[in-house]
């Protein structure tokens, strides 16, 4: 059988073929699987350079207004101090396309007006380095969801 599903991020390998039916295949073993250096290096590319990527991510992003430059800080945060939660292959907007990405679960702290002082939020933000290696692509940014 000829696998038919596209992988779109700079992960060297091809997303399983039973990715749409099979949850446990998601998964990638190890990881985090992009180098630190290679996600700053993107980072340094500008607002160009992240992309949400999926429907959800872009609900997510206006639902909870979270801007392009918080999501730059989020990966930044994640990088230096977000515990892994995993990597796995994430679907795009297109039906067959793949990402390989890493999840990672952070804490931001945010100036609250209403409460006047600043609390800690936690975030989880979801990534793919794209195939030519200078395009993030952002598969979730957002709070806790039941």
């Amino acid at each position: 059988m000829v696998n038919t599903l596209i992988n779109v991020s700079a992960y060297q390998g091809a997303p399983p073929d039973d990715l749409d039916t099979n949850k446990a295949s998601r998964k990638i073993l190890g990881g985090p699987i992009y180098d630190k250096d290679d996600i700053l290096k993107v980072l340094e590319g500008g607002e160009g350079a992240i992309r949400p990527w999926t429907k959800k991510c872009i609900s997510d992003l206006k639902k909870y207004e979270i801007s392009h430059d918080e999501v730059e800080n989020y990966i930044r945060i994640a990088l230096a101090s977000g515990k892994f939660k995993g990597s796995e292959w994430c679907k795009g907007k297109n039906d067959g396309v793949y990402a390989a990405c890493d999840s990672y679960q952070i804490l931001v702290k945010e100036w609250v007006p209403v409460a006047h002082k600043e609390m800690t939020f936690e975030y989880y933000v979801k990534f793919a380095i794209g195939k030519l290696g200078n395009l993030m692509l952002i598969i979730s940014c957002h709070p806790p969801e039941d």
